[in-house]
This record gives C-alpha cells, structure tokens and sequence, in this order.
C-alpha cells in the first residue's frame, strides 16, 4: 500500500510536465487563483485581494460545485490556513490558524452566527449552513476583532449568499439538482428559482437531505449510527427604490434531525447520545444608501434576527434514564456603517452594532420503564441574557504603491446570568483593539506585513454551563475577563497573468486565555469536575504557501501548504488540538464542455499532544497517524444539464482528520445530476 501511495504521488507529480506543453486553442476557463478577487472582509469595503496587508483565501461557487463538497465545513478543507475538525458527521468545526469554536468568528452576509453559547473546541455550527446557498466564502486570517468584534482572535470566516442580481429584461432561471453517494450515504435534492428585473430581483430555493451512515475506509467499514437528515429553505429579495437606495431582505431556515454522535456510542456506553435538533433561522433586512456628501458616500443599515435550537437525548446502555436538553437562543441584531470619503485616496468606514441574545434551556430525566419525569435547570441558566455593543472606526489610505490600513474598536458587553445560589449575576467586561496594516506593489510583487490586536469576551457558555461537555463535567464561572491577543505577519504576493502564488508568516500571542481547571478529587456522574479560569498564556507561529498556476488554457495546478506550531508558555506544554502540518494538491483539465481534476489531501502526523489532547478519547493513543487521500472530480456539461462525478479515496485510506470523532469516508462514488433552465 505505501508503494501504491508513492508511485501515485508521483505521478501526480509528473503529470504537469508531461502536459502543459499541449494544444492551447481554447479560450480561458479560469482566472488564475483568487489575487486579483475584489473582497470585502478584510477592510469592510471593496478592495483588491493582491494589495490587501491581511492574509485572505477565498473560495467560489464554482469549485465548490465542481468538487461536490458535502457541506459547508467539508468545503474549507482545501482552504489555505484551515483545518476542519469532524467531531461527528453532522458537524464540522474550521480551525483557522489553529483556533476553532468561540475563537473564530463566522458571518452570514456580515450579520454575526456566533452568539453568547458558542463554546471553547470544536463546535458543528458551520454545518448550519446550507452549502447550497453560498456564493462565496473570504476567510481572513489572523484578524476581524477591529473589523467584527470579539471571538475573531483566530480570524473571520465570512459567507456570502447568492445574490439574484438585476437584469435590464424581466427573466426567470433556475435550476434542479440531484446527488447521490453510494452505499446510500448521501441523497439530496435542491431546487431554486431566479427572477430578475431591472428594479426587482428575488431568488428562493429548498433543499432536502439524507445522509446515510458514513463508511469509512480500509478495516473501518461503516460508522454507524452517524447519519441524519436536513431541509433547508432559503429566500433573498432586493428592490432598487432608487438610483441611491436600495432594500434587501433575506431569510434562511436549516433543520437537522438525528444527529448522532458517533464517538460517544462507540467510546462511552452510550446506547443513544444525538442532536435531536439542530435549527437555525436567519431573518435579515439591509438599507444600503449612496450619498453625495464626502462624508456619508455609503450608509448601510443592518436589521437581524437569528434563532437556534439545540436539542440532545442521551442514555447510557443498561440504564433506565433518558435524558433530553434543549437550548434556545434568540438574538436580535441592529448595525450601522457608513463609508466616507474625504479624498479620492482616503476612505474610512465608521460604525455601530448591536447584538442582544436571549438563552431558554432545560433538562429532563425520563425514567424509560414509567412516565415520570423530572426537569432542571439546562446545560446554561435559563432567561439569561447577553448584550454585545461596539462602535469602530477603520481608515484605508492609497499612496501610489502603498496601500494603507489601520482602525479601532471599542466593545462593551452586558451578561445577565440568573444563578440559584447567588441570584442574578451581571458582568459588564469590555475591550479596545487596533489594528494596522501596509502592503507594496511593485510590478507583479506585493509584500505586506499587518499587527492586529483581538479579543473575546467571556460569553454565557463560559460563565453559565453546568453539565456535561465532551468528556468532562463543567461548573459555572463568573469572574472572568476577556481573552486577548496580538497577532503579527507578514507576506509576500505574486501575481502575474499565469501564475499567482503568496506566501505567509504569522506569530500570535495569546494572554488571559480562559481554560478549564480541574478540580481534583471531583467526579460527577463518572466525569471528572472542571471550572474556568483564565490563567494561561501562550502563542501559535506558523506560515501558509500557496501556489497557482495556469500555464495554458486547459491545464491549472493549485497547490497549499500549512503549517501551525502552538505552545502554551504558562504550563510549558503544546497548546491543545493543534492541526498538524497539512496541504492540498490539484490538477485541473478543461476541454469544452468537460473538466476533469485529480487531486491529493494531505496531512502529517500529529503527536505532538497537550495532556488535553491525550485526555481525548477522540485521538488515538500516542497521536494521530498521517494521511494521504487521493480523490478525482469530473464534469460534463450538455445544452442545459450538468453532470459531475467524482470517486472519492481512490486507494481506500483509513484516516482521520486530527481531533475528529469520526473516520474520514473511504473509496466511494458520488453522482449529481442538475438541469438548468
């Protein structure tokens, strides 16, 4: 099997300078990488990728078709920078430069999904999120707490929905699509309708999934019970009211049913341990308005309202107790922006948001064997609440070949936690943040190097839980501060008309990091006791390189690699759930109406382990063993339908991706079907 690996990655190696020299009649099909991308996340405003100072990977529909990803975490995988962690199949929680969970921020067209729950790890959030109706995802690396706000210490994952888009002739498109994935792991549907006019567009679309139980490769077989199901509805309205004004309205719906957690039947005598529920809604209307006034060029005003419920049974084998929990989180959501311009060379945008959070939660014991019941208080305190205000202003200079970034935030917060013992608790932290940024071009050269302060502020999961997370028994916290950090890069940027490459190295420092402290002697219904505190420091180092090139028409080569260090200096000991040095391969072919992609996911091994790491029984004893997986992807278009196949795991590897709690999917075939119109 290992010389089956090497002979292939040879091949794959081989395989550019045996055909770049072909045929180039054929008209360009890809721009080259993602550098010359207009973005907007990393300065909240239209900017070029290329003269940007912060580190950003973007990702399109386009290859998110073409490699049929499964879900919205499965497709940051071949993202430059991030690493995704599967705790079952039904999550999927991105790592970017080694911080996950309430330390990276997700947006949804700039409206906040974190809320006052998000927890320390791995969470399956991001699965939340119809992969379907995305149009683009920008990841920035490193920083966000200026541009967002708080838990961006890692970065910021942005994704950007579809947008129906005007059209000067009243028309109506849409398309239907059908997947599936053998060995019946995977059958979806979607369908989506378009209208576009020259003042009104509207577009709107379902989804239905069933993914069965997930199987594995070479001696693992099939993981059950891991499968669920999932409908998904979306809608987007815009109307133009005039030349300077225009309205948007959107709302998104995702319900996942029966999500198992796999790693807890298997490992801890569950008989059943799931997500009964996992629903969020999203609501949202956005004012955008042109000025003529220098100082109000743009103002964008911002209306939301998130809902989410999270509802998990659990029973151990040989037991006659059934417990069921529920969570729900209702966040309402106000903002401002307004885009200045006080010389053609001189913008800055200025700011408010406002986000409110109200948590329900409960448990019940169900005794299996009568109808009794009792119920208590949930994993948070229920009627707690969480309000999260900030006011930032960011400025972006352009002086000749230099492009200049710098801001400030200003964050406070307000927690509300009713507690049994102490009645209701208030905690009013707040924070202040900067950052700043140069990048110059010359030619196709672009260097740029940026320091950017963070933050997170202790939210209600950190000082409210009690009960049972991962392998461990929680307590409530109430003294805790905001966790800092300061991260510091710097890169290089090549972009030429066929090859495009960067080149990125980063330190960052964290401080008052909030971690679990174990009460020793302490167990709680068979898990040890821990409490929050913060009285850690520590730092993650690393770099990124990424390469693209297109040496003709046909042929293109995009290749990744990354690597991140962590150490925590308070205990002298790796930081935790540290991704190990990973990377990602493909060539693409193009001729006509066909593609074709042969591609190699790569990651090493992962040893280098913190006792919270050897603690997990989702990592194997002495580490996770490195991998190689090679997959291929092709397509064909005719008249108005699309087929795409690909055959996933060619050689059958049996892996892992470190920290997960489910195997990675063996050799097997996925079909899709999609008739446009």
């Amino acid at each position: 099997m290992k010389l089956q690996k090497f002979l292939l990655s040879c091949y794959f190696l081989a395989l550019p300078a045996m055909i770049f020299g072909q045929d180039r009649n054929n008209s360009v099909v890809d721009t080259v990488g993602a550098l010359g991308e207009v973005v907007i996340t990393a300065t909240r405003k239209s900017a070029t990728l290329i003269s940007s100072p912060f580190s950003i990977s973007v990702l399109k529909r386009k290859q998110m078709s073409e490699y049929q990803y499964r879900s919205t975490p499965e497709a940051l995988m071949s993202t430059p920078g991030v690493f995704v962690q599967k705790t079952n199949h039904g999550g999927g929680s991105a790592f970017v430069r080694g911080l996950t969970g309430n330390q990276t921020l997700i947006l949804v067209d700039g409206i906040r999904l974190n809320n006052s729950t998000f927890r320390y790890g791995p969470n399956q959030y991001l699965n939340t999120i119809d992969h379907f109706t995305v149009d683009r995802v920008e990841v920035v690396k490193g920083s966000g707490s200026v541009q967002y706000g708080s838990d961006a210490m890692g970065g910021v994952i942005q994704l950007l929905t579809l947008d129906p888009g005007y059209s000067t002739q009243p028309r109506v498109s849409g398309n239907i699509t059908g997947r599936y994935w053998n060995n019946n792991m995977e059958k979806t549907g979607r369908g989506q309708v378009v209208y576009s006019g020259q003042n009104f567009a509207a577009s709107g679309g379902i989804s239905t999934k069933k993914f069965g139980a997930l199987l594995g490769g070479d001696t693992t077989g099939r993981q059950s019970p891991s499968g669920y199901g999932e409908t998904d509805a979306d809608l987007k309205l815009k109307l133009k009211l005039s030349d300077k004004a225009e309205l948007i309205g959107a709302h998104q719906f995702v319900k996942q049913s029966n999500v198992p957690v796999y790693h807890k039947v298997q490992l801890e005598n569950f008989l059943l341990n799931e997500m009964e529920l996992q629903q969020r809604t999203l609501s949202y209307i956005k004012l955008n308005l042109t000025g003529s006034n220098a100082l109000f060029k743009k103002i964008s005003f911002n209306s939301s309202f998130q809902q989410s419920a999270e509802a998990r049974n659990s029973q151990k084998n040989n037991s006659t107790s059934l417990r069921r929990e529920r969570d729900d989180i209702s966040t309402s959501g106000a903002s401002v922006d307004i885009l200045s311009e006080f010389t053609p060379n001189w913008t800055s945008n200025s700011g408010f948001e406002y986000y409110y959070d109200k948590i329900d939660s409960y448990k019940e014991d169900i005794n299996t064997l009568t109808p009794t019941s009792l119920r208590g208080r949930g994993l948070y305190p229920d009627n707690s609440t969480y309000a999260n205000t900030s006011i930032y202003n960011l400025h972006h200079i352009q002086i000749s070949k230099l492009t200049l970034e710098a801001g400030a935030r200003y964050n406070w917060f307000n927690a509300s936690i009713p507690d049994a013992t102490l009645g209701l608790v208030s905690i009013k932290p707040d924070a202040l943040v900067f950052n700043a940024g140069v990048n110059y071009g010359s030619g196709p050269h672009y260097i740029y190097t940026s320091v950017s302060s963070g933050y997170r502020a202790p939210n209600i999961d950190d000082m409210g839980t009690l009960g049972i997370v991962d392998f461990r028994y929680e307590l409530p916290s109430f003294d805790l501060k905001p966790e800092r950090n300061r991260n510091t890069e710097i890169g290089y940027r090549l972009h030429t008309d066929r090859i495009s490459g960067s080149l990125a190295l980063f330190h960052n420092k964290l401080s008052n990091l909030i971690t679990r402290v174990r009460s020793e002697g302490r167990i709680i219904d068979g898990y040890n006791v821990y409490r929050k505190e913060n009285i850690e420091n520590a730092y993650i180092k690393g770099g990124e390189a990424f390469l693209n090139w297109q040496p003709n028409e046909r042929w293109i080569l995009n290749s990744f690699t990354a690597y991140t260090f962590g150490k925590n200096y308070t205990k002298n000991e790796p930081l935790r759930r540290m991704p190990p040095l990973n990377g990602n391969t493909s060539i693409k072919y193009v001729l006509d109406r066909y593609y074709i992609i042969a591609e190699i996911a790569w990651a090493s091994d992962q040893n280098r382990l913190a006792p919270g790491d050897k603690d997990d029984n989702r990592i194997p004893r002495g580490g996770t063993p490195g991998w190689q997986v090679f997959n291929t992807f092709a397509g064909y278009q005719y008249k108005m339908l699309q087929l795409r196949m690909s055959l996933q795991n060619i050689l059958n590897e049996d892996y892992r991706t470190h920290g997960s709690g489910i195997n990675g999917v063996g050799r097997s075939v996925l079909m899709e079907l999609s008739a446009s119109f």
